[in-house]
């Protein structure tokens, strides 16, 4: 059974910096993609940012280029997003998704075609 578990979530004041954990088990697929998405109270999911496990290829959500690195450590299962100068309005429900398939980088934002899900983590800005 694929689990993902995210963490690191917490509050952090408007400039600062926080970093999630996503591990993820149960699975032996040869290449595949993670990504991060958050989701807002009463809006929809939105893309943060993906990977694939082979060849690093990344992908980013505009609002966030520049201030966030995802990474992987396929040694451990263990996918990192790094979260810098965070603003208010990045506060929200952050989730990681493992989509079994080498994705384009074009279709990594695409939160329909992942297949599996692990529960989120709270990020909270204050201004």
């Amino acid at each position: 059974e694929v689990q993902l578990q995210a963490s690191g979530g917490g509050w952090v004041q408007a400039g600062g910096s926080l970093t999630l954990s996503c591990a993820s088990s149960g699975f032996n697929f040869d290449d595949y993609s993670l990504g991060w998405f958050r989701q807002f109270p009463g809006k929809e999911r939105e893309f943060v940012a993906a990977i694939r496990s082979s060849g690093g290829g990344t992908s980013y959500a505009d609002s966030v280029k520049g201030r966030f690195t995802i990474s992987g450590d396929n040694t451990k299962n263990v996918m990192y997003l790094q979260m810098n100068s965070l603003k208010p309005e990045d506060t929200g429900v952050y989730c990681c998704a493992l989509d079994p398939r080498r994705k384009i980088l074009s279709r990594m934002s695409y939160a329909n075609e992942y297949d599996y899900w692990g529960q989120g983590t709270q990020v909270t800005v204050s201004s």
